[in-house]
């Protein structure tokens, strides 16, 4: 049975949802099974691609937490305008091997696909596209650090392929680090905090996910290693 999604707030805009880890946001070649948007059925609507109706920006099968999705044509085309003009705040925790150098920073560093495996992406691959990820350092840990990450583009697998461009791949990532890392089964990363003005109301939302049980337990054997 494919884990359900949370509904955090709707209305009849708009809908923020807390997705669980292990499922794909929307149908695709290779895919079968539920997706997030069978699953919200009626919820959804807006958009061009009848395979993606509402969704305006997706979370990886394995990150779990925070998405907004539409409600309406109209809402589709607001929350897009939105995203584009970067003015979504999204925020991740993730769990990186190593310790950074720095406490903040920025990695600025265009993604395209890689040329040997086309389903990563990498920095420079093929057909690269500007990508820039703002961090904070929350804790340093004995092997690893948590670490907030903040979006300002929203490429395809920006934050794990970020992170393992500078040498600290995100804990539990078997695409670009080290699987099964601390007991993981997925790669360390949850949609924490998501931010916007509504496109309808002008109210200023902003919600918080708390860890996911697996990644709590995770980090809780992290800080013991």
């Amino acid at each position: 049975m494919a884990p359900e999604p949370r509904i955090v707030h709707a209305d009849e805009w708009l809908a923020v949802i807390e997705k669980p880890p292990g499922l794909v946001v929307h149908a695709a070649p290779g895919h079968r099974g539920p997706t997030l948007v069978d699953l919200l059925g009626d919820l959804l609507a807006g958009g061009e691609d009848p395979r993606r109706p509402g969704i305006v920006h997706r979370l990886d099968k394995d990150t779990s937490g925070l998405m907004v999705v539409a409600r309406d044509d109209e809402a589709h085309r607001r929350l897009g305008s939105l995203i584009k003009a970067r003015q979504v705040r999204r925020s991740y925790l993730a769990l990186v091997e190593g310790h950074p150098r720095s406490r903040t920073g920025t990695i600025d560093a265009p993604l395209g696909r890689d040329y040997r495996a086309p389903e990563r992406r990498a920095v420079g691959g093929r057909a690269p596209r500007a990508a820039r990820t703002h961090f904070r350092v929350l804790e340093l840990l004995p092997e690893d650090a948590l670490v907030e990450a903040s979006l300002e583009t929203g490429r395809t697998h920006q934050v794990r392929a970020h992170f393992a461009a500078i040498g600290h791949p995100v804990a539990g990532d078997p695409r670009y680090g080290h699987a099964g890392r601390h007991g993981l089964g997925r790669q360390f990363l949850h949609s924490a905090e998501l931010g916007f003005r509504h496109p309808f109301t002008d109210q200023e939302l902003e919600f918080e996910s708390a860890l996911a049980g697996d990644l709590a337990d995770a980090l809780a054997r992290a800080r013991e290693a």
